[in-house]
This record gives structure tokens, C-alpha cells and sequence, in this order.
């Protein structure tokens, strides 16, 4: 049975809850949350269930079973206990859906936030990565394994300082 949380008794309005999933941080980049990165596709009541749909950034992704616990356990906080967190694999996430603010974040964090991409011919051309810490384009892929799956290892041959850039897909 659901704790009603409002002080009128009533059950707390959607936009209510995505702000409280707002303040869930990412366990593997803390500075943005579930919700920047466009984890959360959707929050709906059904009945006295609240039903949150979570797309995780790729289907291998280790960090999906603490990203469901974060979210079920901030619900449980503001007074939830009817709470069903449901794992979307379609469609699948790309970083399109990473907010401006989770990017600027990204950035400010020292990850090279994903560039756009654009098809010449039908392939992928990679576009320019700059570097988040001095600002240049003068970088170079090392690795493209990063710290994470979603991360690839780049240089600046500017300033010198290796960076993480999270790779768009």
C-alpha cells in the first residue's frame, strides 16, 4: 500500500517525481544523473503502482541493477512503497537522449561529452572531440576502451592531459 506523501492526501504528481529521480546520480559518472544521461523513458501511475520505465545506457550495462536499487530506494525516502521499476530494452538508449544539462555537466566533470555524428556515404564520420579541460581540438584517440565501456580513452596534444570521452551511440 502506497504512503501518500502530499500533505492533502493525494499521490505526488509526475513532474513531482521526476525531479526526485533528478537528484539520482549516475554509480559510474556522479556528476550526472539517471535522469541526464535519459535513463528515465517514462513515470506513470498505475492504480496506487507507480511504474518507472529505465533504459540502461547499454543492455551489458553492470550498473543497472544499482541504478533500479537507487531509484526504488529514493521513492521508498519520500514515502513510496507501491514501486515498479521496469527495465526497457527498445528502444535502445543512444546519447541523443543526454540532456544539454547532463552534457554542460559532463564537460565540467573533464568527459568529453559525445559529439554528434554525421553519415557521409553511409558511414559514420566521427566529428571533432574537443578536449573539456583547455578547450582545444588537437586530440588524439588512445584507447577505445575507456574507464567504462561507454568511454573511450582520447589526448590533448595541447595541453597534454588525457581525457575520457563517452561515445555516442
Amino acid at each position: 500500500m502506497i504512503r501518500l506523501s502530499g500533505t492533502d492526501g493525494t499521490k505526488p504528481d509526475p513532474d513531482q517525481i521526476w525531479a526526485w529521480l533528478r537528484e539520482i546520480p549516475d554509480p559510474e559518472i556522479p556528476v550526472v544523473s539517471v535522469v541526464d544521461l535519459g535513463m528515465i523513458r517514462d513515470v506513470v501511475w498505475d492504480g496506487d503502482c507507480l511504474r518507472v520505465a529505465v533504459t540502461p545506457t547499454y543492455s551489458g550495462c553492470p550498473a543497472t541493477a544499482v541504478i533500479t536499487l537507487d531509484i526504488r530506494r529514493a521513492l521508498e525516502a519520500r514515502g513510496l512503497d507501491d514501486i515498479s521499476v521496469e527495465i526497457c530494452r527498445a528502444p535502445a538508449w543512444t546519447t541523443d537522449w543526454i540532456t544539454p544539462e547532463g552534457r554542460q555537466k559532463l564537460h565540467a566533470y573533464g568527459i568529453a561529452p559525445p559529439a554528434h555524428t554525421a553519415k557521409c556515404a553511409g558511414m559514420l564520420v566521427r566529428a571533432e572531440i574537443k578536449c573539456p579541460l583547455c578547450g582545444s581540438s588537437q586530440t588524439e584517440l588512445v584507447s577505445e576502451f575507456g574507464s567504462t565501456p561507454c568511454k573511450a580513452s582520447f589526448r590533448c596534444t595541447s595541453c597534454l592531459e588525457p581525457f575520457d570521452y563517452f561515445k555516442p551511440f
